[in-house]
């Protein structure tokens, strides 16, 4: 699956804010007020966690409406920790509407399907390299 170029660069306003480029869309990224930032915009680690939120919420739902699966809402929650260089995400799934436990179990198998589930639970290659400004 091919994605838009990211593109990030210093914001005009804030010490530390950035403002992101996704393909069409456009917003910004902060530092916390304890880090030192004014809190603008979601933190780098608030992201990485949304786009597992996210990622999660659509796929399951996807299925859900193929397989005709009486899912009404799906409310993800994404919650972490970090220490001694461990990143630890703990991912709650609440199904709301009239599903069996099966219909529960099935999906709750999806979920670690999506795409953003398996990106972190596969192998990073991550290359840099220097471009003139």
């Amino acid at each position: 699956m091919s994605s838009p170029q990211i593109e990030v660069s210093k914001a005009a306003d804030g010490q530390f804010m950035q403002v992101v480029t996704a393909g069409r869309h456009l917003f910004k990224v902060d530092v916390p007020i304890d880090g030192g930032g004014e809190d603008g915009g979601p933190d780098p680690h608030d992201l990485l966690n949304a786009a597992l939120g996210a990622c999660t919420a659509l796929t399951v739902t996807m299925v859900a409406q193929r397989r005709k699966i009486p899912l009404d809402d799906l409310k993800v929650t994404i919650a972490f920790t970090e220490a001694d260089g461990v990143y630890r995400i703990t991912r709650t799934l609440a199904f709301i509407g009239a599903l069996s436990d099966e219909q529960k179990s099935y999906l709750t198998g999806i979920a670690n399907k999506c795409p953003i589930h398996k990106a972190l639970t596969g192998r990073f290659e991550i290359s840099t390299v220097t471009a003139a400004a």
